[in-house]
């Protein structure tokens, strides 16, 4: 058989660029960071709530 070449790719820093943005000369962050695991565990955003998915810490959004 065989054998097929793969690129390797750095999944990590891509995913880093995209959980931020630079606006007038800052960087923001792009979602909230959880409150229970600190700076830079972001929480992922569903339609009805806030979700870390380190220590799965939920916030849940208010009803308009």
């Amino acid at each position: 058989m065989r054998k097929v070449k793969r690129k390797v790719r750095n999944k990590e820093t891509s995913r880093k660029y995209k959980m931020y943005v630079v606006k007038d000369g800052k960087i923001v962050e792009k979602r909230r960071c959880c409150p229970r695991c600190g700076e830079g565990i972001f929480m992922a955003e569903h339609k009805d709530r806030f979700t870390c998915g380190t220590c799965h810490f939920t916030i849940f959004k208010e009803k308009k």
